[in-house]
């Protein structure tokens, strides 16, 4: 239905320009007009149909994309919530599909890469190094997935069945072809993930991880720590050997990013604790910045220009402060059978995330505690009380689903996709889907 979508949508653009080039007679327009006016769009979210607007289907392209000038993350919070759009337009129009299905096997041959690329000659490394990287453990691949996704709705011809193989390339090998380098991207960024996750566990101190025990709780914190430092280092071989000084910058920056926002969080003090500015800062740094600008590595590989590669940098971006804000949401509501972590963790950890933010404009005895870190006996208690009799949960959902929004609109700013390429189509499709799927998470 998506790709009969398009075409039909296309015909009709291009009926409309040629008329409006050729001033043709009025007998044309009111053919297009009515065919459009009568048009509909049918959304799997809602289970209802909706008209596209006149304006987005006539107007050319570009004129299509015109929208003001998004708001920086910090400034989200005070912007007019909606719910979540289903856009009209045909790039991003929304159909039934699973969107990790679409590219399983490519993550597949990535995951096995993975696995083999932390292979070393020190066995207690090599246990620490794969503990999450093992089949079954891996998770879900949401950011790999991502990346591929964004790669294929860039492509204009289908992915090579070729490149659903394993690349047995060493990792300092340059790959010429241009999807194998879209691939490293994404093993470079689950490289990071992993590592900032083991990082994180010790600075935590936490115990559970995807439902599996922390592996700091297994091999305690040094080991944990240098197997971090391990895959990092396998992801900067990776990087180097991609040969691309932009993408390069972009990828080491993630990790500036990462140990910024960690210390961000750690050094915050009183004033900073309860602002929203600083945590949606640190959100971007310790979260987003992964996805936005392994989203952007793969929009430069594909030979985007500047302002289409900002555009899948925008996606990530919003996508990622998306993640983390509905991630905020479910330690308040989640269960630790649901979440694989303990839930509630982040007030026992003395963190105000944006739930408690938004409830203390409501109950502003909540400043004084966040500014103490919840340390004092029965903190964490009277907390969790005043944002469940409070907007603070619905509030900070409402900001998640704006950023999905931005998002999904960002897309819209890549290059247009031609009707006949169904691939691409159907990964934009599932790009849009993936958005759907993050404010909807229970986990």
């Amino acid at each position: 239905m998506a790709l009969r979508s398009q075409l039909l949508l296309a015909a009709a653009r291009q009926a409309a320009r040629t008329s409006f080039s050729g001033m043709q007679g009025g007998s044309d327009l009111c053919a297009i007009v009515a065919t459009l006016s009568s048009f509909r769009y049918f959304s799997s979210t809602t289970n209802t149909e909706s008209s596209c607007s006149l304006s987005q289907l006539l107007l050319p392209p570009s004129d299509n994309r015109r929208r003001k000038e998004d708001p920086s993350p910090e400034q989200q919070h005070k912007r007019t919530f909606a719910s979540l759009p289903n856009p009209a337009v045909p790039s991003a129009s929304i159909t039934a599909v699973d969107p990790f299905s679409l590219v399983r096997s490519e993550i597949e041959s990535v995951s096995e890469r993975l696995r083999r690329c932390i292979v070393t000659e020190i066995p207690t490394l090599e246990q620490a190094a794969e503990y999450f990287f093992r089949a079954g453990h891996e998770g879900k691949r949401l950011r790999s997935t991502v990346i591929l996704l964004m790669a294929t709705s860039l492509a204009s011809v289908p992915t090579n069945p070729l490149f659903l193989t394993v690349d047995d390339s060493p990792a300092d090998a340059h790959p010429p072809e241009q999807r194998r380098r879209q691939q490293r991207i994404a093993e470079i960024t689950e490289l990071i993930h992993v590592a900032s996750l083991l990082h994180d566990d010790v600075i935590d101190n936490a115990d559970k991880r995807r439902g599996l025990k922390a592996l700091n709780s297994l091999f305690g914190n040094k080991v944990a720590i240098l197997a971090g430092d391990f895959l990092l280092a396998r992801a900067s071989v990776s990087l180097a050997a991609l040969r691309n000084s932009e993408v390069i910058a972009l990828m080491s920056q993630v990790l500036e990013h990462l140990v910024a926002g960690e210390i961000l969080q750690m050094t915050a003090g009183p004033d900073d604790a309860g602002s929203m500015d600083h945590y949606m800062r640190k959100t971007y740094f310790k979260t987003a910045s992964l996805v936005a600008n392994s989203c952007k590595s793969v929009a430069l590989l594909a030979g985007c220009s500047p302002d289409q590669s900002t555009a899948a940098w925008d996606y990530g971006r919003h996508l990622g402060l998306a993640f983390q804000l509905i991630d905020d949401v479910l330690d308040y509501t989640g269960t630790t059978a649901e979440l694989g972590k303990p839930a509630g963790n982040d007030l026992r950890s003395g963190l105000a995330t944006a739930p408690v933010l938004f409830a203390a404009e409501q109950h502003p005895e909540l400043h004084n505690l966040i500014k103490r870190r919840f340390r004092q006996d029965g903190d964490v208690e009277t907390a969790l009380r005043l944002v469940k009799d409070s907007q603070g949960v619905d509030r900070a959902k409402q900001l998640a689903e704006e950023h999905a929004r931005q998002a999904i609109a960002a897309l819209e700013r890549l290059p247009e996709v031609a009707v006949e390429c169904a691939a691409a189509v159907e990964s934009r499709n599932a790009l849009v889907e993936i958005t759907q799927k993050v404010i909807n998470r229970r986990k």
